[in-house]
């Protein structure tokens, strides 16, 4: 089960970037860090299967992008769009939401976590089968 890690948020808010350039952002709250999503990347995003940056939101007299903290993009069921944070998990957002938002119907959208999944899954060997041992 997933649990909720924070909310996606359209605000109007507009951040500068690092070549002075002017961007419309979608506000990420996540575990209590603060990120942001540049509104024309998203578009693309749901419209495509091209994965976007997540970045560094900053506020000091007027909204900054900082660096990438991670990447989001569609999901393999093209249901949900999955945020990945560098060094801080996988996180996902309802694809009906996230477009609710898009187009100006809902303001909020909740993110849950993706649970963390084992590096390995057993399989069951099949009647007949032969198996290899192997000494790591």
């Amino acid at each position: 089960m997933m649990e909720k890690a924070g909310y996606l948020q359209r605000t109007g808010c507009r951040a500068v970037d690092s070549e002075g350039m002017l961007h419309e952002v979608v506000d990420l709250h996540i575990c209590g860090e603060r990120f942001a999503i540049r509104r024309s990347d998203l578009v693309r995003a749901v419209s495509g299967s091209v994965a976007v940056q997540v970045e560094e939101l900053t506020h000091h007299y007027a909204y900054y992008l900082g660096i990438t903290r991670g990447l989001a993009q569609i999901s393999q069921s093209g249901k949900a769009l999955n945020i990945d944070l560098f060094n801080a998990g996988s996180f996902t957002i309802s694809l009906v939401t996230l477009r609710a938002i898009l187009f100006g119907k809902e303001r909020t959208a909740p993110v849950a976590r993706i649970p963390e999944q084992s590096g390995f899954k057993f399989r069951r060997v099949a009647g007949g089968q032969r198996t290899i041992g192997a000494i790591v």
